[in-house]
C-alpha cells in the first residue's frame, strides 16, 4: 500500500473544480480548476475514454447534460470533444493531459477514471492505461479511484508509486439499477481492499455511519467522503471522515 499524501487529507478537495456556472465555471472545466487552485483547495476530476482512446476530462457517458451536444463521448474523437464547449462557460473539454499542465502540482489531484465496463467488472484497462501514461512524468501530490476495484487493479499495474483507493458506497438497487445484486453486495462489502492495495476509500457522505461495520477492513485507511453540499453536512461527515470533497459552497 502506498501512503495517501497528507494533502488529501488537509485541505478540503473541490468537487469536479470549483465549479460555479453563474460565474462561468463549469464543472471539470479549466476555469473551475483555475478557481480551486485560487481558492488553495485539492480537485477532484473525472475521466472518460474518447473514441479514439484518449483519456479526457468529463463526468458522464453521455454529453447532453453539460455540453449542447448529444451522444455518448465514448463514441468521439478526442479532437471533436476539444471543440464542444462546456455549458455556463466558454471552456472545452479538456483532455488530461491539458489539465496536468494546467494543475502542474499546485494542489493535490484525484482522479476518479469513470467505470468502462459498464457492470462495475473486469472488462477494463485502456482508459487505465492512458491515465498511467499521462501521470508517469507528473510532478505533484496525486491519486487514482474507481468505483470498479478491477479499474484500480488495471491502472496499479503501471507501477508508478501513486496512491489508489476505491469510491464506495451502500450500492443500493435504486440508485444501481443496471448493477446485478451480486455485484452490488460485493461492492458494498468492500471485499477488494486488500486485493487492489487501496490506500483510501471516498465514502457516499450519505452512509458513512455504514463504515463501523467495516473496521477489520477500514483499519489505517484514511476516509474521503462525496459530495458534501452544505456547511452543516460537512460537520456532520468530518466526525467519521478525515476530509471532504464538496461542491455549491465554499468549505
Amino acid at each position: 500500500m502506498i501512503e495517501l499524501p497528507l494533502s488529501f487529507l488537509t485541505r478540503p478537495i473541490a468537487h469536479r473544480g470549483l465549479h460555479d456556472v453563474q460565474n462561468g465555471q463549469p464543472e471539470n472545466s479549466s476555469a473551475a480548476i483555475a478557481a480551486a487552485i485560487s481558492g488553495g483547495y485539492g480537485i477532484e476530476i473525472d475521466v472518460q475514454l474518447s473514441k479514439d482512446g484518449n483519456a479526457m476530462v468529463f463526468h458522464d457517458y453521455h454529453l447532453n447534460r453539460v455540453t449542447s451536444q448529444n451522444g455518448a463521448i465514448a463514441q468521439k474523437n478526442s479532437e471533436w470533444l476539444s471543440k464542444v464547449t462546456l455549458l455556463g462557460g466558454t471552456d472545452t473539454i479538456a483532455t488530461l493531459d491539458q489539465t496536468l499542465a494546467q494543475i502542474s502540482g499546485k494542489v493535490p489531484l484525484l482522479i476518479e477514471m469513470k467505470d468502462q465496463d459498464g457492470n462495475l467488472g473486469s472488462n477494463v484497462g485502456k482508459l487505465e492505461l492512458k491515465v498511467a501514461q499521462a501521470l508517469k512524468t507528473y510532478v505533484g501530490d496525486v491519486a487514482v479511484m474507481s468505483f470498479n476495484p478491477n479499474s484500480v487493479a488495471a491502472f496499479a499495474e503501471s507501477n508508478l508509486n501513486i496512491p489508489i483507493g476505491l469510491v464506495t458506497d451502500r450500492f443500493e438497487a435504486a440508485d444501481w439499477p443496471t448493477i446485478p445484486h451480486s455485484t452490488r453486495l460485493h461492492l458494498r462489502g468492500m471485499n477488494d481492499l486488500d486485493r487492489i492495495g487501496a490506500s483510501f476509500i471516498s465514502h457516499n457522505h450519505k452512509y458513512l455511519s455504514d463504515l463501523q461495520n467495516f473496521v477489520p477492513q477500514l483499519l489505517g485507511l484514511p476516509i474521503l467522503c462525496w459530495t458534501i453540499q452544505s456547511a452543516k453536512s460537512e460537520k456532520k461527515a468530518r466526525e467519521i471522515a478525515t476530509n471532504i470533497t464538496f461542491e455549491g459552497y465554499l468549505a
